[in-house]
């Protein structure tokens, strides 16, 4: 009987119902009424031996043995039964929105790249023959630092002076042959360049310098 409940095992465990557990449920409640109805009130002395009493506690054995296997077997394959047919469901979170990013602020006014500064090379010369005149009588230059460069080929010492208005704001010595340079840092206006030899201007030797 042993035997034949291991044997049956993988066949119980194959099924999907839980017959094979009433089954075995079913014998063993028959056997316990077959023992004490039938042969416990019909026999009093039974089981009579060692023998029977072994026979007894074997086949009890058996059917409760096959009674577990089959509970066991059936209600796991339920389960499975179950999970299987019980459709997943997984809720997907719809994919998030990127976050969208807030400007910082900035204050204050960002500096321009810095440029270098402008200057302007002007020549100046004197009459060579030595009239009281200069070669020219409107010069033009870029605000920033301007450099006059003043050639005097005359035997007439000469200078050059740039005022704004009445105020002198620079001036070379007076000289006859050669160069003298004069450097000066000017804002965009209107200034006036000349000689300061005394005569030489009212005669004519003076002019205008713009700015821009």
């Amino acid at each position: 009987m042993h035997t034949i409940a291991v044997q049956l095992a993988p066949i119980l465990a194959a099924e999907k119902s839980k017959v094979p557990f009433y089954i075995a449920g079913g014998l063993v409640v028959a056997w316990a009424l077959l023992l004490s109805l039938a042969l416990g009130t019909r026999r009093p002395d039974f089981p009579r031996n060692l023998q029977e009493q072994r026979v007894v506690m074997a086949i009890s054995a058996v059917l409760v043995l096959a009674a577990l296997i089959t509970a066991i077997v059936t209600s796991g394959g339920s389960t499975k039964s179950e999970v299987a047919q019980t459709p997943s469901t997984s809720t997907e979170s719809p994919p998030s929105s990127p976050t969208p990013t807030t400007p910082t602020a900035t204050t204050g006014t960002p500096t321009p790249p810095s440029s270098p500064a402008a200057s302007s090379s002007l020549s100046l010369a004197a009459d060579p023959a030595g009239a009281l005149s200069y070669n020219t009588k409107q010069l033009i230059a870029k605000a920033g630092t301007v450099t006059i460069t003043m050639a005097n080929a005359s035997p007439v010492p000469h200078d050059v002076a740039v005022a704004e208005g009445s105020k002198v704001l620079g001036s070379v010595p007076q000289f006859t042959g050669g160069t003298k340079t004069l450097t000066l840092k000017l804002k965009p206006g209107k200034y006036t360049f000349y000689c300061t030899v005394p005569g030489h201007r009212p005669a004519g030797m003076e002019g205008t310098l713009t700015v821009s």
